[in-house]
């Protein structure tokens, strides 16, 4: 009997043991987010900002369950740590910038290797107000919001050069920075604040320039409320951002052909009204 006992307890270490063995395989065998539970789904994780990217991304769930994958949303709220993560291989993609902002999110950050696999939408950048109804009452010395970040803030100049308030250097487009400002007949004085931040200001500025996701965010409509808006001619496409190499995997070209979809098309236009634009 005690012979027997032995046996059976060398066999349950040795089970344990292979065990444990295979548990370490499978977590050191994968390079990215992407997981598989039980019922063979694969789990895609995805960083992305509130609205519209994440409300988008939940529309198309379904859509990709069909496919056999689990879309984890991971929400974020600034416009930094999504493309951190990314490189750091804690997410699989990420949706939230368009491509000129990954383009000099790339030149600072020197070791981040992400790519543009797809553009979804267009976000109309707009110039909003609480103290008044039109541009034209903006007075001389004005205080005036935009985005901090170097792609934002150089769309935000081009937006308020294109409703006629000021006057840029030729050529700077995007890379527009208040240095380039040659003409400012009313004497404006700019704000420069993190992007998420500038509805915040409404109550302190004359005016500010708000993306139109974080305008959302805080009740505004950029078709009703923006007293000027970026038309359909924008080139601020947001994207689907990956890692280098990544572009064609199985589950990257899911993702993008349910974003692309005409559920999703139909989504966007019917919910945003116009403060998102389908780019597909």
């Amino acid at each position: 009997m005690k012979k027997v006992s032995a046996l059976i307890a060398a066999l349950s270490v040795a089970c344990l043991a292979l065990a444990g063995c295979g548990g370490t395989q499978s977590q050191s065998s994968g390079t990215s987010a992407v997981a598989q539970n039980a019922s063979g789904m694969k789990t895609l994780k995805v960083g992305a900002t509130s609205v519209p990217h994440a409300e988008i991304l939940e529309a198309a769930k379904p859509l990709l369950e069909k496919e056999g994958i689990k879309l984890d949303i991971v929400e974020f709220n600034d416009y930094v740590q999504p493309n951190l993560a990314l490189n750091d291989k804690e997410l699989d993609a990420n949706y939230f910038q368009h491509e000129p902002y990954l383009k000099n999110f790339i030149d600072e950050h020197k070791e981040v290797k992400l790519v543009n696999a797809a553009g979804i939408h267009i976000e109309p950048m707009g110039i909003y107000s609480r103290k008044v109804k039109d541009l034209k009452e903006l007075k001389d010395g004005a205080s005036i919001a935009i985005p901090n970040d170097p792609t934002n803030g150089g769309r935000a100049l081009l937006l308020l050069q294109k409703a006629g308030l000021l006057t840029l250097k030729d050529g700077v487009a995007e890379k527009a920075t208040i240095q380039d400002v040659t003409e400012n007949p009313h004497n404006f004085k700019f704000q420069e604040v993190e992007a998420a931040q500038v509805p915040r200001t409404l109550d302190d500025v004359d005016a500010a320039i708000i993306n139109s996701n974080f305008a959302m965010q805080v009740n505004l409509d950029p078709t009703k409320d923006a007293l000027f808006i970026e038309d359909s001619t924008s080139p601020y496409v947001n994207i689907i951002a990956v890692r280098a190499g990544d572009e064609n995997r199985p589950e990257i070209q899911a993702l993008i052909k349910a974003l692309k979809s005409q559920e999703i098309k139909d989504f966007i236009t019917e919910k945003y009204k116009g403060a998102v634009v389908p780019a597909f």
